[in-house]
Order: structure tokens, then C-alpha cells, then sequence
């Protein structure tokens, strides 16, 4: 096989629709929108869950229960086995991760989950540690210092 020869798969590709192009198209005049009103306007339409005026659905059920988003933390999440690039005594920071490229944003923190193995024994600074995770940074003979 070589790139000539390549084909979508049968039905995966589609033409657009053309609108407002007159006879046998099916979608000539009003183009498919239907005459006047508001979703024939240009910009026309409702919002996502409006009902015309009455009280949306949304809103007429109760409300219950606790909901963490305002209080949720955005970890930056790192596994131990990513760590395994670094030589062996090196005091692994969240600045040393964003120059090595291994985290690209930290968010609200780092944090060291324990995916994988580790090999070298170094000294981690992060913001959490998930109990596998410290536990094979000192098993490896390393450090983990929470910040």
C-alpha cells in the first residue's frame, strides 16, 4: 500500500450541506430554516436549556447534597516512574520538572502518584504524595519532603 492508494472508509466522508441554491437541493429558499421566527433569524435561537419562559427543568428540581468544586484542588499529577530520568542524589522540584519537560503547567501543586517502579534514589519536593508513591521513593533510598 502507498499514499495514493490510501481511501477514506465508505460513508466517513460527507459533502456539506449547501444552502439556498435553488431547485432539486431540497434546502433553496428559506434554506432550511422554516419561515420567520426566531430560529430563522440570523443569531437566532435559545439558549442550551431554555423552555420557552417557563421555569427550566434544571431549575425546578431540589438540590441536594455537597458539591466540592469550588474547594477541588488541581493537582499537576506526576508517577514515580517518570522520575527514573534523573541521576541518582538529585532534589527533584517543580521547577526542575517544567525544565526538563516532564510537567508543562503545575497548576495548584504537584503531586507524586506511585504508577511504576523506581529505581534511583532521589530526594522529591512536591506538594502531595500518594501513599504508594512515598513509599517507593524510601524504598529506592530516597526522600519524599511534602511543600
Amino acid at each position: 500500500m502507498q499514499l495514493h492508494e490510501l481511501k477514506s472508509a465508505p460513508g466517513s466522508r460527507h459533502s456539506r450541506k449547501r444552502l439556498g441554491r435553488g431547485i432539486g437541493s431540497g434546502l433553496g429558499k428559506t434554506s432550511g430554516r422554516g419561515h420567520k421566527g426566531q430560529n430563522a433569524r440570523s443569531g437566532g435561537g435559545v439558549r442550551q436549556g431554555f423552555e420557552g419562559g417557563q421555569t427550566p427543568l434544571f431549575r425546578r428540581l431540589p438540590k441536594r447534597g455537597f458539591k466540592n468544586g469550588p474547594f477541588k484542588r488541581d493537582w499537576a499529577e506526576i508517577n514515580v516512574k517518570a522520575l527514573n530520568v534523573f541521576a541518582p542524589g538529585t532534589v527533584v522540584t517543580e521547577e526542575l520538572l517544567k525544565e526538563k519537560k516532564i510537567l508543562k503547567n503545575t497548576r495548584e501543586g504537584v503531586k507524586v502518584l506511585g504508577q511504576g517502579e523506581l529505581t534511583v534514589a532521589l530526594t522529591v519536593q512536591a506538594h502531595g504524595f500518594s501513599k504508594s508513591a512515598a513509599d517507593k521513593i524510601t524504598a529506592a533510598g530516597g526522600i519524599a519532603e511534602v511543600i
